[in-house]
C-alpha cells in the first residue's frame, strides 16, 4: 500500500529572512507543473483529493504581501518541499 503520510516543518534565520520549509514524502511534482502550481485554480491532479486550487494562491499573496517569497522543489514521485520566507522584523501592510 500507500506510505504512512510524513510532514516535516523547519525554519531558519537567513539574513534578515525566516525561510520556513514544509516537506512531505507525498506523490511529488513534476517541473511543469510547479511552475503553476501557485496560479489560481490550477491543481496538478483531482484524484479523489479535495481541493480548489485556491490554497496556494492565497499563501503566495500573503507571503508576497509581507516582503517574502514562495517556491517548491520537486521530483514526481520524490516528495516536495514548500519554501516561503517572510522578514524577520515587522512590516506595515496597510
Amino acid at each position: 500500500g500507500e506510505p504512512s503520510p510524513l510532514i516535516h516543518v523547519a525554519a531558519k534565520l537567513d539574513g534578515a529572512m525566516w525561510d520556513f520549509s514544509i516537506r512531505d514524502n507525498g506523490m511529488g511534482i513534476d517541473q511543469e507543473n510547479a511552475k503553476r502550481i501557485f496560479d489560481l485554480f490550477q491543481r496538478i491532479t483531482n484524484e479523489g483529493r479535495p481541493g480548489s486550487g485556491v490554497g496556494l494562491t492565497i499563501c503566495k499573496k500573503i507571503v508576497e504581501k509581507l516582503g517574502g517569497r514562495i517556491w517548491v522543489e520537486s521530483r514526481l514521485g520524490s516528495g516536495s518541499t514548500f519554501h516561503f520566507t517572510v522578514p524577520c522584523e515587522p512590516i506595515s501592510v496597510a
